[in-house]
């Protein structure tokens, strides 16, 4: 009794491409990639970033120029400084002119004096001495007062050169950060930008690097598709294996049952022996 086997085999073209797929896929994967070109890179610090740091490190400690000079201006003897080189020449002057009218004062009490015959007399003498001392307060007040004006002055420009120089120094440090925080920004936005340049740059080399993989996964897909059954077979093998001795034999019996008629199968196999 024959058995008959059936096999659908795929077209010779699918088999073809799936041959070729196996070459291709073994021939590409033994090539080591260039990982050197995928590896990310970190765009350098820009020109204007370094002048920023730079000016930044020379910053550091530059208001101190003005600190020691803000300490000139400060403490007792900070008025000093500021004293008017003309003012003693103001308070000579002054007083020369007080001294001239004092002088005059005692001119007038003798005068007086003469006039009513008491002149050298012990009442001049009294008139002359309350007169004198009078004066003298006087001269001394007015001198107090000239050497206080100078030195209140003296003092309010010490204390105005002191706020200037604090002043001064904090609008340096002012200036100073906003050309640091300026050109910080500058320099970022220009390695921002070349920073995109390198991941675009890296970019392209992937999509390079993995289009051969990429083409051939798209081909893989292909030929899979077509052996799993999405192409239609051409080629259909029937296949009978070669009959065993018993197979034959009883083949054979069953002929021979047909032409001995009523006879069973028995005889029909005695008669094979």
């Amino acid at each position: 009794m024959a058995i008959e086997q059936v096999q659908n085999l795929p077209q010779q073209y699918v088999t073809d491409l799936g041959v070729d797929y196996g070459k291709q896929l073994a021939g590409l994967t033994s090539i080591p990639l260039d990982t050197a070109k995928l590896a990310p890179q970190v765009a350098a610090q820009d020109a204007l970033q370094t002048q920023s740091y730079n000016l930044a490190g020379q910053g550091v400690g530059a208001y101190q120029p003005f600190l020691t000079q803000q300490a000139a201006y400060s403490g007792p003897q900070a008025y000093q400084n500021f004293m008017s080189p003309y003012q003693q020449d103001v308070i000579d002057a002054t007083l020369s002119e007080f001294d001239k009218q004092t002088q005059a004062g005692l001119t007038g009490i003798g005068q007086k004096a003469a006039m009513s015959g008491n002149l050298g007399g012990g009442r001049e003498g009294v008139m002359r001495a309350n007169y004198m001392s009078d004066q003298d307060a006087n001269r001394a007040l007015l001198q107090s007062k000239l050497l206080q004006q100078g030195f209140n002055q003296a003092n309010l420009n010490a204390q105005t050169a002191f706020n200037q120089q604090g002043q001064l120094g904090q609008n340096i440090q002012d200036f100073q950060t906003a050309d640091i925080n300026q050109l910080g920004r500058l320099g970022g936005l220009q390695q921002a930008q070349a920073q995109a340049q390198l991941d675009a740059q890296r970019e392209a080399n992937r999509l390079e690097a993995y289009e051969p993989y990429e083409r051939l996964g798209t081909y893989g897909s292909g030929v899979a598709s077509l052996f799993s059954g999405n192409a239609p077979f051409g080629n259909q093998s029937t296949i009978t294996p070669n009959p065993t001795p018993l197979q034959t034999a009883l083949g054979t019996a069953s002929v021979l049952s047909g032409i001995f008629g009523n006879t069973d199968r028995s005889k029909a196999l005695e008669y094979i022996r």
